[in-house]
């Protein structure tokens, strides 16, 4: 089963991004044959960015992969703009096989757009065509991903049908994998809305590299509700994004972690979390920063990495290409 997913360098990596996809990486890679990850940096130009932070950023998230416990001699870690197939084949199902109107409908172009301050860049409405080619470039089997990428998901699976169809059978029509648990972990501030490094306050927000002190801080200051105990409800959603937090950095299930907190007050609830989270996250923290410093063997890795993505999308590229009719034909 081939594997791949993307994960953005830009902003601070927080525990919404370490526990939905960074945790899953690392757990499949085990299945993979092969696990492709990739830093998708040129998705990140789709919006206003300084070019030296993004480097930076970009080291920062390669970093805190393999601190997670990527390796790889077991996965595929790589650049995206340094294997140009994806940036090809972004053009040719681009032009072929998706519509002005699948475009249109995607809900995060429309709340990404509503935020810019500056260009609304066609980057960014193309961004989903990126994606696809992301995955369609490997024949991807499955994409490990966030519930918040669904929609791009079926759009990717939509466009491989599509090209399939006219041109005959060259892509995998993918499928996706989103955890039970901690697929979606919101703000501590507004539980209502998803853990962002883009909030106004970082308040809300725990990331994978904050002190303990900071961690231990932002979850005590947590929204919660006017009662007490602590379990699951629609109209508990601050203690609920505690409850599945707890659960996701322990391994306990939900009900299990509601019965251990039976009668418990939230202020007890509350500190238990952020032990927790502090624990969970202690291991990535030390190993990031024997790693970070070394940008060199960060550049081997990644540049063994995309010689290996090379290896198996050129192939897969080359095939649509010919199939399009487009360069010299295959003998």
């Amino acid at each position: 089963m081939r594997i791949f997913s993307g994960i953005q360098p830009t902003g601070r990596k927080h525990l919404g991004n370490y526990i939905g996809a960074i945790s899953q990486y690392v757990h499949l890679q085990e299945e993979g044959d092969p696990a492709i990850y990739c830093v998708v940096d040129l998705h990140s130009t789709t919006i206003s960015y300084e070019p030296a932070e993004l480097r930076e950023r970009f080291y920062d998230t390669t970093a805190i992969l393999l601190a997670a416990g990527l390796d790889p001699e077991r996965c595929i870690l790589f650049r995206q703009s340094d294997v140009r197939e994806h940036t090809e084949l972004t053009w040719m199902i681009g032009a072929t096989a998706t519509s002005h109107g699948d475009l249109n409908r995607m809900t995060q172009f429309k709340e990404k757009s509503a935020k810019q301050r500056e260009l609304v860049s066609a980057g960014l409405f193309y961004y989903p065509v990126l994606m696809a080619a992301d995955i369609l470039a490997y024949n991807t089997d499955l994409v490990p991903v966030g519930d918040d990428q669904r929609q791009h998901l079926e759009l990717a699976r939509e466009i491989a049908t599509r090209f399939n169809s006219r041109f005959g059978e060259t892509f995998t029509v993918p499928e996706w994998r989103i955890p039970e648990v901690g697929a979606r972990i919101m703000d501590l501030q507004d539980p209502t809305s998803k853990m962002s490094t883009t909030s106004e306050s970082t308040a809300g927000t725990v990331f994978v590299l904050d002190e303990p002190k900071q961690i231990e801080k932002k979850i005590k200051s947590a929204v919660t509700d006017s009662g007490s105990d602590v379990r699951r409800a629609l109209d508990k959603p601050g203690i609920s994004n505690l409850i599945e937090i707890y659960a996701v950095t322990t391994g306990k299930a939900m009900e299990d972690v509601e019965a251990e907190f039976a009668g418990s007050q939230y202020g007890a609830f509350k500190q238990a979390v952020a032990d927790a989270v502090i624990a969970y996250l202690q291991p990535v923290q030390e190993a990031y920063a024997e790693l970070r410093g070394d940008e060199a063997a960060l550049e081997a890795i990644l540049a063994q990495g995309a010689e290996k993505a090379r290896a198996i999308s050129a192939p897969i590229v080359a095939e649509a290409r010919d199939k399009m009719g487009l360069g010299r034909p295959v003998a």
